[in-house]
């Protein structure tokens, strides 16, 4: 019988620290406001914390009531979970055009199982999401793994202002 309770003490425990909301691995990818800013100048996919994705993209505790972008060229925040396949298949188009568009645009990238405050209040229901927010003017979802050609398109019309020829 001791040994049972024992178990059932160490489970509790266990299952308290699991969902104390510091997931394990949440720090694993913290970063600072200038590496990422050094990173994705060098044309490479940046994942954020919540606090970072508030110095780069939106301060939401400070202008909770109205969008003010916070960065100087727009970006693409790709929402995805390590578990998601096709959040994992879109990593390597993420990768290519964040080469592809280096000094234009940024990439960054938010583990919704570790961000989950921000994850929440931005909607996230379904995974991968994209948040495409252009330098001035609101920010728009697309959800799913979308094919290159068709996120070239949207980054060119609704980042770049470019219209196709």
């Amino acid at each position: 019988m001791k040994k049972i309770s024992l178990l059932f003490s160490l489970l509790v425990l266990y299952s308290l620290n699991a969902c104390s909301g510091n997931p394990a691995g949440a720090g694993a990818n913290a970063i600072s406001k200038k590496a990422a800013i050094d990173q994705s100048s060098e044309g490479k996919v940046v994942h954020l914390g919540q606090d970072i994705f508030r110095e780069l993209v939106w301060d939401y505790k400070k202008n909770s009531a109205s969008w003010i972008f916070e960065g100087d060229i727009p970006v693409i925040v790709d929402f995805y979970a390590d578990w998601c396949r096709p959040c994992r298949a879109l990593g390597p188009t993420m990768d290519e055009l964040a080469l592809e568009y280096k000094g234009k645009i940024r990439i960054y990238k938010i583990n919704t199982d570790e961000n989950r405050e921000l994850s929440g209040l931005m909607g996230i229901s379904s995974i991968p999401a994209l948040l495409f927010v252009p330098k001035t003017g609101k920010p728009s979802f697309s959800l799913g793994a979308l094919p290159k050609d068709k996120l070239k398109s949207m980054i060119d019309e609704s980042l770049l202002n470019q219209k196709k020829q």
